[in-house]
């Protein structure tokens, strides 16, 4: 059966606005988490977020749209990362209007960043705002896939925090399975007074910068943006740049609760033997884990738990939020891409803030270096227990 590789990449997130940004950012150990300059909330001085460091107006301008109106900030991130992508994978207008080529994104945001201009729609007596066509989760997509004249297969996912790696693992299976040759998958959130609102709801926001594994890690920090992969055909592929192959991949509910994972961690280790057997590998083949992470109580101490009884010893392992926030339904993607550039560069990232390992376990990775990695484990965790985890690996 053909391999299904990775040809393209794009990424915006708190650390960067194009790839390059983004990886000397992750090589230098800098976060992008810090006071919110463009978010509209009663909780902006309070707490801390991983915020795209450019404003709606900032971000219209680099992008190819001629139609700009009504736009949100969710639309403008998507696009940003999704033109990134298939510029760097080279892809012509007839690639991209080719009905073997496909677009699957991931959002659980979606349009709820306009949530002022949905008030004032619903409110209107005459004529709706620019943003009418705004709200809707696939909204970003249908402008995309409009623009580009995209005429294959196209789905938005909403799964909360694992919505982009699923988007990643449904268009890795299209193409191994034939229905599909070339398929651009990925996802896009971004900051809004809804997800704030709510987050704060379950106190879970840290009060600092968040601290993934740490014994004395107090909660997380909202992000926000963007990342897209292109995924083809290892025949297709053929004389392209190829940056990994998307070799194994599992999805899981433990069905426990709607806002915590089952502390035996039943989904988390069905998602990671799911994607080990996919890949046809064994747990002690897995030289580097970029972890969900959230920094929260119950999130870390199970994910250690699953990794630990799912690959044996642990391998190196950090968590990326530390510097972009947790990203919510993009975090998938912008991880895959993470993780990318670690295979590519063979890099381990340091995991910021930790001061005292979890009891127990060993700590996350402590010091950039350098390490031969062949295959690296992603994983993402979501609300009502939907737990998927994405084997990434040298071809």
């Amino acid at each position: 059966m053909s391999k299904v590789v990775v040809t393209g990449i794009g990424v915006i997130s708190a650390i960067g606005n194009n790839v390059l940004e983004n990886h000397q950012s992750l090589k230098s150990g800098k976060t992008g988490i810090r006071k919110a300059q463009f978010l509209s909330s009663n909780y902006q001085k309070n707490y801390l977020f991983g915020e795209v460091n450019l404003s709606n107006a900032a971000l219209l301008e680099n992008i190819s749209f001629a139609d700009k109106k009504g736009l949100s900030r969710t639309d403008l991130l998507a696009i940003t990362a999704f033109e990134e992508a298939i510029q760097n994978a080279q892809l012509s207008a007839d690639d991209l209007s080719n009905f073997e080529t496909g677009f699957i994104s991931g959002s659980t945001v979606g349009g709820m960043c306009e949530t002022k201009h949905l008030f004032e729609d619903a409110t209107a007596i005459e004529h709706p705002s620019e943003h009418i066509d705004a709200y809707t989760c696939n909204a970003h997509l249908l402008k995309i896939a409009k623009k580009y004249q995209i005429k294959g297969y196209t789905d938005v996912i909403n799964t909360a925090c694992s919505s982009s790696a699923n988007a990643i693992m449904l268009g890795a299976k299209l193409i191994k399975s034939g229905r599909a040759k070339r398929m651009i998958v990925g996802g896009t959130d971004a900051l809004a007074k809804f997800t704030v609102n709510g987050f704060n709801a379950l106190q879970i926001f840290s009060p600092e910068i968040c601290q993934p594994f740490d014994q004395n890690r107090k909660g997380l920090n909202l992000g926000e943006g963007a990342a897209y992969l292109v995924l083809e055909n290892e025949d297709l592929a053929a004389g392209k740049t190829i940056y990994a192959e998307i070799k194994g991949y599992g999805n899981s509910n433990d069905a426990y609760h709607a806002s915590s994972l089952s502390e035996e961690a039943i989904g988390v280790r069905a998602c990671i033997t799911e994607a080990l057997h996919t890949a046809q590998l064994k747990g002690a083949d897995i030289d580097y884990v970029n972890a969900h992470g959230t920094a929260t109580e119950n999130n870390d101490i199970t994910e250690l738990r699953g990794l630990t009884e799912t690959l044996g010893e642990l391998p190196p392992y950090n968590s990326t939020k530390s510097y972009t926030g947790h990203t919510l339904g993009a975090a998938g993607a912008i991880e895959a891409v993470f993780s990318i550039l670690a295979l590519q560069n063979n890099e381990l990232y340091q995991s910021l803030h930790v001061d005292q390992a979890i009891e127990g376990y060993p700590g996350p990775i402590a010091n950039q270096s350098s390490k031969e990695i062949k295959h690296v484990l992603s994983n993402s965790f979501g609300f009502a227990g939907n737990c998927s985890s994405l084997i990434i690996s040298q071809v």
